[in-house]
This record gives structure tokens, sequence and C-alpha cells, in this order.
């Protein structure tokens, strides 16, 4: 715990989707002067995310879904292009992966390796993404996939070059951080 912070007082705002609360709190900055500060923190719970790829085709398996917020800061159609992710609904993010792998992308895959874990967007969410990448091959594909309409998904499942998505993250067409991040996790390791 830091010595320096405080919590006085913790306002839920909102529990309608996720928790959005607004914490007050005493910060002593190195001055030594305390200050109240009041921030809204909204807590969604943690979540992991995945590229496979396949280093014979020289491919990768991205997905492509509408997402609202894109949409209202000014991406026209609001359709993303990104990789297989998911909140945690099991402890073991390795797991949960597996099972939100096989959901969006129909690929069922049994080794997945950890390559590191960040927080997202650490001024606003509580979130921790954990990151992982696993090898697929064509004979891992089980079903369709494209997410559960029980969650109202409805998730298009791309193969694409891995030359081209990284063409795709220099032109713009790729936006989601998640998704660039792994990409450029893959080109250092020379995974493709």
């Amino acid at each position: 715990m830091n010595p320096k912070i405080q919590i006085t007082k913790t306002e839920l705002l909102s529990d309608n989707w996720y928790l959005l609360n607004k914490v007050t709190y005493e910060f002593t900055p190195q001055n030594g002067e305390p200050e109240i500060q009041r921030r809204e923190v909204y807590d969604r719970g943690n979540g992991a995310a995945i590229l496979l790829y396949n280093k014979k085709k020289q491919t990768v398996i991205l997905t492509r879904q509408f997402r609202l917020p894109t949409f209202l800061n000014g991406n026209e159609t609001g359709m993303m292009i990104e990789v297989c992710a998911g909140l945690l609904d099991e402890k073991n993010p390795e797991d949960c992966i597996k099972r939100e792998t096989e959901e969006e992308t129909g690929y069922r895959i049994q080794d997945v390796k950890k390559v590191f874990e960040a927080y997202m967007s650490p001024g606003a969410v509580t979130e921790i993404l954990y990151f992982f990448t696993a090898e697929y091959q064509p004979e891992m594909k089980v079903s369709e996939g494209g997410g559960l309409a029980s969650e109202h998904e409805y998730i298009e499942v791309l193969e694409i070059n891995f030359n081209e998505a990284m063409k795709m993250v220099y032109n713009g067409e790729i936006k989601d951080a998640k998704t660039i991040m792994l990409l450029l996790h893959a080109k250092s390791e020379f995974l493709l």
C-alpha cells in the first residue's frame, strides 16, 4: 500500500453494466503538502487477449466487430479489427482465453504462451489485460466462431497475411491497442 494515498470516500455512480465509482482520496506529493483529489474509476474486471498465428502460412487470425465507443468518437462505421479478447469469467486467464478463442474464432487451442500483462487505460479503468500468443493450424478449426448470440456478439473471423496486418496498423485500418501490441510483439520476437 502506498502510504502517501488515503482513500477517504467511494461513491457508486453506476452499476448498470460494470462499476463506475467516484473516489475521493488524499494524496501527498513530494512537496509534503497533502491534497484532496477526486477521480471517476471504471471497474469492468480484468481481461485477456490472444494473437493466433501460423508460421508456415505467415498468417494471423483477427476479428472484426462493431464497437460503439469508437463510432461515437469518429470511427464512421464503428467496426474494429482486433485480436480475440474477452473479460475474465474464470480466475485463470489462460483458461479464459482458450474458451474465448473457441467462441470468437472457432479455433480450439491447447498451448498458449503468456507474453505480458498491461493496464490499458490506467488513468480511468482498473482493468489489467493478460496478453497471449498461440500457433494455430487449420485442423484446429472446430466451428465458425463469431461469438455468442446470448452475449450479442456478431464477430467476423479474418485470416490475414502478417505483413498485410502490419500495413493495416501503419495505414490506420487497425487502431486497437491490444492488437497493435501483440502484432508488434510477434514481429519483434520473429514469430512471423
